[in-house]
């Protein structure tokens, strides 16, 4: 993929597997093949969603290139540099302009510290030994997140599961990070309240100048917040473009099948339904040639073969990997 002067992260061919041991000498017999020679890039300020079906790597793609798990193969460059070959002080330097937001608001909170600490933890990491200037930093970032000074003193199971997030929320910003991987951030809340938190995402990306990689399996989530999509399946991805190219136009047989799932609104309009056969394959043993091809409507010979490449179709930066196409 080409990138040019504006973008932040690059992925390149970024592998995961994960060992799978067996026998009396419990060796290695095989590998799931979480994330499998992905590449993509992010451009400053923009949101980059990554759609597909549980279990097809994309929380592992997120962990994976924030270091939080060690990757097998591949690279990823922030700001032109390797994240992996960083060292520890590197590494601790990164970690400012590297957060997350994980998916569950209240298993990734410590149970026995009162949020103030939660949030200030980082800070008091990063040098800010002050304690004044760290309750200050935590307070205006509480008031940014819709939260008040007062509950600073708090735990996390005297909170509601929205306002748990927005303190994850708070905890993962208030080092100023340039980028944020959102990891399925509002899929464990109810919907009035994914509302509230994905417009408080929009507005704190606007002023604080945030880029995000957002993860979701919510194709109507991923619409709102995108400014460009990918699409991922069985640990590759399979089509990567602008939001409403993706939705007005996309080429790879997966994503038609995953557009033609969501709910339309209105009862009197009709959708062609593509209805997916067969399960997904496993990703310890992943079929040949194309990984869609067991279940996708349109298969031929050379696609159960020959593993497609993945290209830019029209030249205008919507990429794919389909033999069909």
């Amino acid at each position: 993929m080409t990138v040019d002067g504006k973008t932040l992260l690059e992925v390149r061919n970024l592998v995961k597997y994960y060992p799978v041991r067996g026998g009396l000498l419990y060796r290695t017999v095989a590998n799931v093949k979480a994330v499998d020679h992905i590449s993509f890039y992010i451009n400053e300020g923009e949101t980059f969603g990554l759609v597909g079906e549980s279990g097809c790597g994309k929380t592992t793609t997120g962990r994976v290139i924030l270091r939080l798990v060690p990757q097998t193969a591949g690279d990823v460059l922030f700001e032109g540099k390797s994240v992996f070959k960083a060292d520890g002080r590197q590494m601790k330097a990164l970690r400012k302009d590297m957060q997350i937001i994980f998916q569950d608001p209240f298993g990734s909170l410590d149970p026995r510290m009162p949020i103030g600490e939660i949030i200030g933890e980082g800070l008091l990491i990063h040098g800010v030994k002050d304690r004044k200037e760290r309750e200050k930093r935590v307070t205006d970032m509480l008031n940014l997140v819709g939260l008040k000074a007062a509950h600073m003193r708090r735990y996390p199971h005297e909170f509601s599961g929205g306002q748990r997030q927005r303190i994850g929320i708070a905890r993962a910003l208030v080092l100023r990070p340039k980028f944020v991987v959102c990891d399925e951030p509002v899929s464990a809340l109810d919907v009035s309240i994914q509302s509230q938190v994905l417009n408080l995402l929009k507005d704190l990306q606007k002023e604080f100048g945030l880029t995000y990689l957002f993860i979701a399996h919510n194709l109507a989530v991923i619409r709102y917040i995108s400014d460009r999509i990918g699409v991922m399946y069985l640990g590759k991805i399979v089509e990567v473009g602008e939001t409403e190219i993706i939705y007005t136009d996309p080429l790879h047989p997966y994503t038609k099948a995953l557009l033609s799932a969501i709910p339309q609104p209105d009862p009197t309009l009709r959708r062609q339904r593509i209805v997916l056969t067969g399960d997904v394959p496993s990703p310890v043993n992943p079929p040949s040639g194309c990984r869609f091809h067991p279940r996708c409507p349109i298969v031929t010979d050379v696609c159960k073969e020959v593993d497609p490449e993945f290209v830019d179709k029209t030249g205008d930066g919507h990429w794919a990997a389909c033999h069909r196409v």
